[in-house]
């Protein structure tokens, strides 16, 4: 067998590679190898677990569930939340771990499983490879200390989960978005109710579509990998943006007033200008890939404004801001970190700050892009 871990947790088509089986015996293997890093030392250990709206989610949160509780860990369900509102509340409630399921932009028969840190930052490599091998040798029988009694973890529904997250976001904008009319697709996925309810609180009139799941049509001619709609939904309704978000909102897509796509590269620029006068630019530098469009390397240049570039992928990305200290990054395809706020790429929070921009300079995003 391969590697299971991926570039951005373990994928695959769920109930077929992705089984209940796996899912909780890499959950009890998550557990056991943070507690032998000495993770949970002192304290009885809590665990985070969110998902996308995927059919396939309701099982496999339940294994991952079992799994997590059977080896001792307490868990809080937050149920469908973006994967970035996991990794916020593993942070914030000061878990130990954060779990989401969910397959991002991937048609719905795939599903994935994503470990956070505490802190809710990606797991390292050698943690990853840590728990895999302790996954293979309980699946070949290797024996494991099953706790008993009040040993076993305790499962709660964290329902402040989705106030929490919004509030966070709605806290972190540099003003508000009233005058604003903004059309939301949210991919039918885990930022529908999310990101309406935070542009909304934000002061923007809303307009929605993609945000009605049913389990089924995740991503399914929605979403930022289809923008048809949202173009047709900005121009109708006579929309200053709109904003595209994947199936588990950690990336965004933008449309402008005309229904021109504005993609990651163009945000980058238009936030790392906003971030410059604000004087929040660390290093006036931000973090792009070697696939960023040179037209953004210019325009970066003519700004004064330093562009790092990484290799392909936002891990890459990640790792390179953290390395240096720089506050902001992301790639062509929407996923943008903004790391004063988040941990991992944001959507909602992306398109938030997006629209702030419009809000503040009163200029049409396609100006601005």
């Amino acid at each position: 067998m391969g590697r299971l871990f991926g570039t951005d947790g373990v994928r695959g088509v769920a109930n077929a590679d992705l089984t209940a089986e796996l899912a909780l015996g890499l959950s009890v293997a998550a557990a056991h190898v943070l507690a032998e890093a000495g993770t949970f030392e002192g304290h009885r250990p809590v665990a985070v677990v969110g998902r996308d709206p995927r059919a396939s989610g309701e099982f496999l949160e339940a294994a991952v569930v079992a799994g997590l509780a059977s080896a001792g860990v307490d868990v809080l369900r937050v149920g469908v939340l973006p994967t970035p509102a996991v990794a916020y509340l593993t942070g914030s409630l000061g878990a130990d771990l954060g779990v989401m399921l969910s397959a991002s932009h991937n048609a719905m028969p795939d599903n994935g499983i994503k470990f956070f840190a505490r802190g809710g930052h990606k797991l390292a490599d050698e943690l990853e490879d840590r728990i895999e091998s302790t996954y293979r040798a309980h699946a070949s029988g290797e024996p494991w200390q099953r706790p008993t009694g009040a040993g076993v973890g305790r499962v709660r529904a964290y329902d402040e989960g989705f106030d929490n997250y919004v509030a966070h976001l709605i806290g972190v904008l540099p003003n508000r978005l009233d005058g604003l009319k903004v059309v939301i697709d949210g991919a039918h996925g885990a930022a529908a109710r999310v990101s309406p309810e935070a542009f909304a609180r934000a002061g923007a009139e809303v307009v929605t579509i993609g945000t009605d799941p049913d389990g089924l049509n995740i991503n399914h001619e929605c979403g930022s990998t289809h923008l048809a709609k949202l173009r047709a939904a900005v121009v109708e309704h006579g929309a200053d943006l709109g904003v595209a978000h994947d199936g588990d909102a950690d990336r965004c897509l933008a449309v402008d007033g005309s229904g021109a796509e504005v993609d990651g590269d163009q945000i980058l620029a238009v936030l790392a200008l906003a971030m410059r006068e604000a004087g929040t630019l660390r290093e006036n530098t931000v973090v792009g890939t070697v696939m960023s469009n040179l037209g953004f390397k210019l325009a970066m240049e003519r700004e004064g404004v330093q562009l790092v570039q990484t290799a392909v992928g936002d891990r890459y990305v990640l790792e390179e801001m953290k390395r240096h200290g720089y506050a902001l990054g992301g790639e062509q395809s929407g996923h943008v970190i903004v790391l004063d706020h988040a941990t991992t790429g944001d959507g909602t929070l992306t398109g938030l700050m997006l629209a702030a921009r419009v809000a503040a300079t009163g200029r049409t995003l396609a100006d601005l892009a």
